[in-house]
């Protein structure tokens, strides 16, 4: 509350030293004491200022005390201003009651007795003190309500309030955007009457309000199916407490109503994102399960079985990076056969390809690249550019709902049909037969030809951007050497993935230090630690990784990204980082570690 104005009195009397003693008389802290020695100085001061009490002289030259206060009677202002008369001329009741009439709450004859003139002044000072003090609290609490009125009007919150016969005592602004029904519509009708919530949630209602009035725990949070005016569904949740009186009984409910229909689509839609991503994971599992145990099958050994492993693997994770950078809506296949391209030591000047664009579904897109996958390899290990002359040629077609692709090899060694059926063979058959397609090879003379056919419907359609994931880390010429003796810290939270990449860097002769599965750890290391480069995880126990790499750059540390995310997922400030993607080839892991260290002797020379 603020602190209160000072109490004014009005003291009208020709005579200063009759002004005077009233002033000694009355002086008092918190008491302005104002002085007029006319009806007509009287009149401006009240013009300007509140007061408490006038005390009036009745004889005076010009305007009497009589005309004085029969003026401020007929003003608004001044109409309520309590009066009391002094005078030293003799009087009679018809003086007396003039003055009474004319407003007056006393009437003194003077010598005035001092105590008694404090004494009637005090109880007026003290009456203007309480109306100030009224008149405070009375502001304090229209602000109070105010500031809560507006915040409950643009409370995301729908308030509404219950009397004990469930009807409708308060309806907020956020309840009528919430349910749609103004206030004036609904103020007193019984909550069964509106129909803003089914039969059985309203019996859950009365339930509820029931309860909370009868339990020593006055406040519980309910569920409740709603509607909105124009028959929409809402899910509300109900956050209710009870008032009530000084014996007990029931005053109101409050209810504070949450709109958590957008929530709960989330939520759903969140449940449906974890099982298809569960179902995603164990088809992945199960596919990767199939190429080992097919691959070891059909393999001589060993020295085989890796690289034609983990060539079919990096088939399938360039297929998945496809489709994430287009949330899973398909991917392009020309982007199929580029992702091919790079994954492999292909010249581009062999290859020629041709067809028009075609945005294939996620299923097929995983099983096509797994198909053109077997057709590169085959050809780079047996086929037409297994030579320096050989080369290659794609082409498809689309027409009558059928996607037509042409692989068409020249210029190799001698073809002949095999003798066996090999895995590879398989897998391009069986995968365009899962999806309603034939695959079908012809061993000419001059070359391998394969026709591949599946139904195409084109029911996606990509947007112009969706494709395009940025430039990584692809095949080049292997250095590892320049690697050899370099200390490389290793800063990656799966165990499995750390212990493959401190193998790697063992057998090629690097001091490996770590790993570092935290952001701690990985500082730590970086603070007390000499490094000539670092490999670094996009994300660490859940954590981003801005500040390890950050570190790193102040301590002029060359470092990969070697993480399963895209670039749209890694540190922004670190755009130019190069990016090996999970699963990693572990030539390409060397050969871009020896171009930090190359990039470091350069700026050195320099």
């Amino acid at each position: 509350m603020k602190p209160l104005d000072p109490v004014k009195l009005l003291m009208v009397d020709d005579v200063d030293k009759n002004l005077d003693a009233l002033q000694a008389l009355l002086a008092q802290e918190g008491v302005n004491l104002l002085r007029a020695r006319s009806g007509a100085e009287a009149l401006e001061l009240l013009l300007v200022h509140d007061v408490a009490l006038a005390l009036l002289d009745v004889q005076m030259p010009g305007m009497d005390g009589f005309e004085l206060a029969e003026l401020m009677r007929g003003t608004e202002r001044t109409r309520r201003v309590p009066i009391i008369f002094l005078t030293a001329v003799a009087t009679d009741e018809r003086r007396r009651f003039r003055g009474y009439e004319a407003g007056a709450v006393d009437y003194l004859l003077k010598p005035v007795d001092p105590q008694v003139v404090r004494n009637k002044v005090d109880i007026f000072v003290e009456l203007a003190r309480q109306r100030q003090e009224i008149a405070s609290q009375r502001d304090d609490l229209a602000s109070a309500l105010a500031r809560i009125q507006a915040h409950g009007d643009n409370s995301p919150l729908a308030v509404v309030e219950f009397g004990p016969d469930l009807r409708i005592i308060s309806w907020s602004k956020g309840a009528e955007r919430l349910f749609g029904w103004p206030a004036a519509d609904v103020l007193g009708l019984p909550a069964a009457e509106l129909p803003w919530l089914p039969q059985d949630e309203i019996h859950a209602l009365e339930r509820c309000i029931r309860e909370i009035g009868e339990a020593a725990e006055r406040r519980r949070v309910e569920t409740f199916r709603a509607r909105h005016q124009d028959g929409s569904p809402i899910a509300s949740e109900w956050y209710c407490s009870a008032l009530l009186s000084p014996v007990g009984t029931l005053v109101s409910v409050n209810a504070q109503i949450l709109d958590v229909t957008e929530r709960q689509k989330a939520e759903e839609t969140q449940r449906l994102l974890i099982g298809e991503l569960n179902h995603r994971v164990k088809n992945t599992l199960a596919s990767v399960q199939a190429i080992a145990a097919q691959t070891l099958k059909h393999s001589a050994g060993p020295d085989d079985f890796a690289p034609t492993f983990m060539g079919r693997i990096h088939a399938l994770a360039a297929a998945h990076s496809l489709l994430s950078a287009t949330t899973w809506k398909g991917a392009r296949l020309r982007e199929l056969v580029d992702g091919q391209v790079q994954l492999g030591t292909i010249d581009p000047s062999r290859l020629h390809i041709g067809g028009p664009a075609v945005d294939l579904d996620p299923e097929p897109a995983l099983h096509l690249a797994l198909v053109l996958h077997e057709l590169f390899t085959n050809a780079i290990k047996y086929g037409a550019l297994s030579n320096d002359q050989g080369n290659v040629r794609l082409n498809w077609t689309l027409a009558d709902n059928k996607l037509d692709m042409d692989w068409v090899e020249t210029g190799g060694p001698a073809v002949a049909a095999p003798s066996r059926r090999g895995f590879g063979t398989s897998l391009i058959e069986r995968s365009l037969k899962a999806e309603g397609g034939i695959a079908q090879a012809s061993y000419d003379p001059d070359g391998l030809h394969w026709r591949l056919t599946l139904p195409y419907e084109g029911n996606i359609a990509l947007d112009a951007g969706e494709d395009r994931i940025a430039p990584q880390i692809t095949s080049a010429p292997v250095r590892a050497g320049i690697v050899q003796g370099k200390r490389f810290l290793v800063i990656e939270d799966e165990p499995l993935v750390a212990l493959d990449l401190l193998s790697l860097l063992h057998d090629a002769g690097v001091e490996a230090v770590g790993p570092a599965a935290t952001a701690e750890d990985a500082l730590r290391i970086i603070g007390k630690t000499a490094l000539d480069g670092a490999l670094l995880d996009g994300n660490l126990q859940g954590q981003a990784v801005d500040e390890v790499a950050a570190a790193l750059t102040q301590r002029n540390v060359p470092f990969l990204f070697v993480s399963g995310y895209g670039p749209e997922h890694l540190p922004r400030d670190f755009a130019d980082v190069p990016i090996l993607t999970k699963p990693f080839n572990p030539e390409l892991l060397l050969e871009s570690m020896a171009n930090l260290v190359d990039a470091v002797a350069i700026d050195a020379a320099a």
